[in-house]
């Protein structure tokens, strides 16, 4: 038995080699992550005789080409969760933070749990990726943001309101009929300097350029709003400028997303669990694939309770002697992406209201009993969760979801 100890950083690995009694095979070296480097350690590897097995902490995105190479060579590789190896083999008070003091840790836990070790797999780089393409779609959201709360805040100098003039939904390339309208009207002027039949001929020929449906009585509406408004900006290319560019800022950011959405729905399909997540009530194109890109895995999950606890929507138990809390406040040591998905899953149960649904109804008595808005939510995520693993986890493994449901 071989355990091979990789603690990753940015640039480099320190490696160590450890078998059973503690015996040092590879002292901690490092290997910059070069190709000359890492076929040096792939033939390390490769020459020591027994079984080998590569474990390492799955941390940001630093391990991923390292499990890569590793597992392209046709090494067991094994990616395990933080949280696991943090406190393993904690034996003395003084424990030391080195990258050394990391990887001799791994090599421990890995012959510790050699048995339980999972296996990175092609099906893991997937869902790296779609991960990773979660996390840009978040980023480019709050980009989107930025953009249309930054081009709202120059219309109120020019045209106040314009962005409630229309309340169709985006495009499919993230277009939207207001930020477009903006584009062309980009000040109070540019309608009321018209009369309301030059007007309602030009905005005509607008819709008519940029395919959207034309109606008479908006135009009227929009003249007789635009004739009873006060700018602050003059109507000068300056102005102009200001407006257009940050409309063509917010535009490239709505594109990026509508694309990162798109290609997010198409990678998860994919994977095997999709057709089981999509049919569950509350999940989309959107909030599904985002759902499967922060659980990953669901069969890594030895029960339901880990599942939650993953999520940080599990009650943290607080007893004491006699004293047992009633009321006992979540975790929140999980991962607040999954959460952020969960409670976007509960909003949208919410608002839709499903009677039949079990996770609203649950929601529903909890609002009903009185519970604060947080309360019933994270109930509402828990709930969701052990439903989510039983189906996928029935999906996937028949026999181990028949056991656990």
């Amino acid at each position: 038995m071989n355990a091979v100890g990789i603690d990753v950083s940015k640039g480099k690995s320190t490696v160590t080699i450890r078998q059973p009694g503690d015996v040092v095979v590879l002292a901690p070296r490092d290997y910059r992550h070069t190709k000359s480097s890492i076929n040096d350690l792939i033939s390390t590897i490769k020459c020591l005789d027994g079984e080998t097995k590569v474990c390492m902490e799955h941390t940001g995105r630093y391990y991923e080409p390292m499990a890569s190479w590793l597992s392209a060579a046709g090494i067991f590789v094994s990616a395990v969760n933080p949280w696991l190896i943090k406190d393993f083999g904690n034996e003395s008070i003084r424990t030391p933070k080195t990258d050394k003091a990391d990887a001799k840790k791994i090599a421990r836990f890995a012959l510790d749990r050699w048995a339980k070790l999972p296996q990175y797999s092609r099906m893991d780089e997937l869902r790296n990726q779609l991960k990773t393409m979660n996390r840009q779609f978040g980023f480019y959201m709050d980009q989107k943001t930025a953009m249309k709360n930054n081009l709202i805040a120059l219309l109120d100098q020019t045209f106040p309101g314009a962005n409630s003039f229309f309340d169709s939904p985006a495009r499919s390339d993230g277009s939207q009929k207001w930020v477009d309208f903006v584009y062309t009207y980009w000040h109070v002027d540019c309608v009321r300097s018209k009369s309301l039949e030059a007007f309602t001929e030009h905005y005509k020929n607008w819709c008519k350029r940029k395919g959207y449906n034309f109606s008479a009585g908006k135009a009227e509406e929009i003249y007789l709003a635009a004739a009873d408004l006060i700018a602050v900006f003059p109507k000068d290319d300056y102005t102009k400028l200001l407006i257009r560019q940050a409309v063509a800022m917010l535009n490239v950011a709505a594109e990026t997303v509508e694309t990162l959405r798109i290609k997010m729905d198409q990678t998860a399909s994919q994977l095997p669990e999709y057709p089981v997540v999509m049919e569950m009530n509350g999940v989309g194109p959107t909030l599904g694939p985002q759902l499967i890109a922060e659980i990953g895995d669901v069969t890594r999950f030895k029960h339901r309770g880990a599942l939650t606890a993953f999520a940080g929507v599990d009650p943290r138990p607080d007893e004491s002697g006699d004293y047992k809390r009633k009321s006992n406040p979540t975790s929140k040591k999980g991962s607040p992406h999954l959460r952020k998905t969960l409670f976007q899953i509960m909003d949208g149960l919410i608002q839709r209201s499903p009677v039949d649904n079990p996770v609203y109804a649950f929601m529903d008595k909890k609002r009903a009993q009185g519970k604060p808005y947080y309360v019933y939510m994270t109930a509402g995520a828990n709930k969701f969760l052990r439903i989510y693993y039983g189906k996928v986890n029935a999906y996937l493994s028949p026999s181990e979801g028949a056991e656990d449901s």
